[in-house]
């Protein structure tokens, strides 16, 4: 068994969409990056990566690509579990927390968890999402920007 860490942040502007888990989330502003800007499914990523001495995001799907511009992370996701699975590895569990002071994300945990799970091929009872504020404090507190955790095991064989 290998674990991994991953983390993302990006800051929230106007005229983007919002988008976490692959859910699209009504709110006055979105995450700013390259693809989606998906922070929970980039931190994932990250954390799956790492636990298999992949790398990380930055290295598969660099920003320079302009195949990678506005992409769905949910299609970046699907190649990580592909990769994994390419290397001998597979996905034992995912746990991740999304940290913003609005909106409020809890509505929409379980489509966030569906979306992962399917997209990795693993039972909903192997991805866990959860959702923080930061009471006011840092720029989560301060609706700045939204920032994501994960840890990943996967398992060889």
């Amino acid at each position: 068994m290998r674990v991994g860490i991953g983390y993302d942040v990006h800051p929230l502007v106007p005229g983007r969409r919002l988008v976490l888990g692959g859910v699209e989330i009504q709110f006055d502003r979105g995450l700013s990056g390259y693809s989606d800007a998906d922070v929970l499914t980039h931190a994932i990523m990250d954390a799956l990566l790492g636990a298999a001495g992949l790398r990380d995001i930055g290295s598969r799907f660099p920003t320079e690509d302009p195949k990678y511009k506005d992409i769905s992370s949910l299609v970046l996701l699907d190649e990580v579990s592909k990769l994994l699975k390419a290397e001998g590895f597979r996905v034992g569990n995912v746990d991740a927390v999304v940290v913003a002071q609005q909106p409020k994300i809890s509505p929409f945990i379980e489509d966030m968890r569906g979306n992962i799970s399917r997209t990795l091929g693993v039972n909903l009872e192997q991805v866990m999402v959860k959702a923080t504020t930061t009471d006011g404090l840092g720029l989560a507190g301060r609706g700045e920007g939204i920032a994501a955790y994960a840890v990943a095991l996967v398992e060889e064989g």
